[in-house]
């Protein structure tokens, strides 16, 4: 006999597998699958609004999963801005921290995202101006509380950040797969301790992609990623081959053949030239070198569309339990009394269109 569903709650499968979820949200559908879970589109009967709902696969099948979907659950909920995709609910079917398996996850529906946004059409100046604006908004407002994104995985819609994956394989859960295409030279070789600027480097790829409509560094492999940087780039000077942690990244990257920096406004000669000098403080090899986001905001180019009321900072990230490893019960237990705890927001995000 199998269980009894949850009062309030119906069962549905999708896909093979068994969904619990609460009676408001209906006509499930299945939009995206991925090593870590499946996300459905359901439609929220009590706003009319359309939702993504993500399940995860078996979040406490070991340490790692219950780390990553405890830290999935609490940076979700952190998030409150605009440009940034928050969590609009959270719920689990099983009624007891026993018998405690699965939750699901209740974001907004996003329906592209900038990697079809690119392709389906080659984007006005206005339009690039408008979106890198609400990306450096929602970069700011992460970074101000003391999270990394790293993968970039971007959303367009209002909320262009989505933080579901912000750790983990790249393909997960996108149609778009951000490859090692917007990654910033640090991240492909461990060079160094990251810092928040490996987003701006993936934020001026992105950039520049719009304004050629085409990818800016296209490599075929790490090395080969790293030579494509570094036709734009040049080779890095002493001065930041001696920063680097790794000595083999130092060895390899002294062997490699003096190339020249490559002035942008050729490069991106029938561009604006503000837009290409938002570039040139993004792209930079040394990330000390990088503009911040918050810096990124002031320039020139984004003047037009500039409400810097809105260029509001987070609240700070607590990431005491990120660093430790607990046991996979404590994990379970934090989890479980994050979904009690949660409370939704009382005001829908605006729409913002595209």
């Amino acid at each position: 006999m199998s269980k009894r569903v949850r009062p309030g709650y119906y069962r549905q499968d999708v896909n093979k597998t068994s969904w619990e979820v609460p009676e408001r949200y209906r006509d499930l559908r299945q939009v995206g699958t991925g090593a870590y879970g499946t996300v459905c589109s359901a439609v929220d009967s009590r706003t009319g609004a359309k939702v993504a709902i993500k399940k995860l696969y078996r979040p406490f099948q070991s340490e790692l999963f219950a780390k990553r979907a405890y830290r999935e659950l609490r940076l979700l909920k952190h998030m409150k801005h605009e440009n940034v995709i928050g969590l609009l609910d959270v719920f689990t079917a099983d009624l007891s921290l026993d018998g405690f398996r699965t939750f699901y996850l209740v974001m907004p529906y996003m329906g592209t995202d900038l990697g079809k946004l690119m392709k389906m059409q080659r984007l006005s100046e206005e339009k690039i101006q408008y979106l890198v604006y609400q990306m450096l908004k929602g970069l700011k407002y992460i970074h101000s509380a003391g999270i990394i994104h790293r993968n970039m995985y971007l959303l367009m819609s209002p909320q262009i950040l989505d933080f579901g994956l912000a750790r983990q394989a790249d393909s997960e859960m996108t149609g778009y797969v951000v490859t090692r295409w917007y990654r910033a030279p640090e991240v492909i070789l461990s060079w160094m301790h990251y810092t928040q600027t490996v987003d701006i480097w993936s934020a001026g790829c992105i950039m520049a992609e719009m304004l050629q409509g085409k990818p800016l560094f296209k490599g075929s492999d790490h090395l080969d990623q790293l030579t494509e940087i570094m036709k734009i780039t040049g080779t890095p000077s002493q001065e930041f081959i001696s920063k680097l942690d790794s000595e083999d990244a130092k060895r390899y990257i002294k062997g490699l053949p003096k190339v020249e920096k490559k002035d942008l406004q050729k490069v991106f000669s029938t561009a604006n030239p503000q837009a290409v000098s938002v570039l040139e403080h993004m792209l930079l090899l040394d990330p000390e070198s990088r503009v911040t986001a918050t810096e990124a905001l002031t320039l020139p180019y984004f003047t037009e569309f500039r409400e810097p009321e809105e260029e509001t900072e987070a609240q700070p990230y607590d990431h005491s339990l990120d660093n430790t490893d607990l046991p996979l019960h404590h994990w379970k237990r934090h989890t479980f009394t994050e979904i009690l705890i949660f409370q939704p927001a009382v005001l829908e995000s605006k729409e913002t269109s595209l």
